[in-house]
């Protein structure tokens, strides 16, 4: 029975196992887009404003 069972699933897998080439540059295209607007975001004035007041309130904090 387990010998059927492995047969079964290493046939299922053995089929198209893997991304293509244009699958790669598709994933690439969407990570540099979201990598575009995160930079966007992080670098806008509301965003930035608020990272340094962490930052300062963190270096100043009291130990």
């Amino acid at each position: 029975m387990y010998g059927r069972i492995r047969r079964w699933v290493c046939r299922r897998l053995s089929g198209d196992a893997g991304m293509t080439t244009s699958e790669y540059a598709m994933g690439t295209i969407a990570a540099c887009a979201f990598a575009a607007v995160l930079y966007k975001v992080v670098t806008s004035g509301a965003v930035a404003s608020a990272l340094q007041s962490v930052i300062g309130k963190a270096l100043d904090a009291q130990f």
